[in-house]
């Protein structure tokens, strides 16, 4: 566990029509669960919805109730009902692009490469980092990956705290 995420929360949330109705079981949003968790945060979730207004409606509530960080799983890819990245933008007040794009270049070195096709983005609203994953187990994983760097230090941040001193030079 990370020392300075110790109190911090995290919510995980599921955009996908079909797991919201019951065809078949979430698979992206426990691997985020367990990923969160082993950096330490309290996290909530996965609440499974389906694509479009109601992520937005909880992507809303978490920012209201004060959640660190959303992720969310699934609605990236480029199908007619993957709207995820549209009904996130406007909750964000500032988009991080460089973590989105970390997130689908990891993929593509792991030997996805329609890693690339994701649309997820990454950003901030008021103090809740949020980002978008693709709904598949491999994608969040790769997401995780990328994350676990870089989380703990974008919550010190949207927080207020300082930048770590520089070392070696």
């Amino acid at each position: 566990m990370t020392p300075r995420l110790q109190g911090r929360r995290a919510l995980v949330i599921t955009s996908s029509n079909r797991a919201a109705a019951g065809v078949y079981a979430d698979r992206g949003g426990p691997v985020l669960v367990d990923g969160l968790a082993e950096m330490g945060f309290a996290v909530d979730g996965p609440v499974v919805v389906p694509d479009g207004e109601e992520v937005a409606v909880a992507l809303r509530s978490a920012v209201a109730q004060g959640y660190d960080v959303v992720l969310t799983t699934g609605g990236t890819g480029i199908a007619p009902g993957d709207v995820t990245p549209e009904v996130t933008r406007p909750v964000l007040d500032r988009e991080l692009p460089g973590l989105a794009e970390a997130i689908r270049a990891r993929g593509r070195d792991a030997g996805v490469p329609t890693a690339v096709l994701s649309r997820g983005l990454a950003g901030v609203a008021g103090r809740t980092v949020v980002v978008n994953l693709p709904g598949s187990p491999g994608g969040c994983r790769d997401g995780i990956a990328v994350l676990r760097d870089v989380l703990p230090h974008a919550v010190d941040q949207v927080h207020g705290g300082d930048h770590p001193p520089a070392s070696g030079g």
